[in-house]
């Protein structure tokens, strides 16, 4: 079943390769969606894929994420799945 999330990622995550990690990861784990930073100095996620898949990226985030970041807060909220994903993208 296909599941979609948005997660909200707060601590020192702008500035450290945190985008760029996240994108590396979203490609292993075969997901669809985004990665952006937000002008609060967050960071906005947009993932979707199967239930597997979405679990195995966030115990990622939940392990602490890139070596680079120190995440403090990590905010899970999951959506309706949207029709035409089709690729992980970096936004700016």
């Amino acid at each position: 079943m296909i599941k979609q999330v948005k997660i909200k990622v707060s601590g020192r995550v702008q500035g450290v390769g945190f985008r760029f990690f996240t994108y590396q990861q979203a490609q292993k784990f075969g997901l669809f969606g985004y990665v952006k930073n937000l002008d609060n100095g967050d960071v906005e996620i947009l993932v979707q894929g199967d239930s597997l898949q979405i679990t195995n990226f966030t115990q990622w985030l939940n392990q602490g994420g890139p070596a680079s970041a120190r995440i403090n807060n990590i905010d899970i909220c999951e959506l309706i799945p949207e029709n035409g994903l089709t690729s992980f993208n970096i936004r700016y």
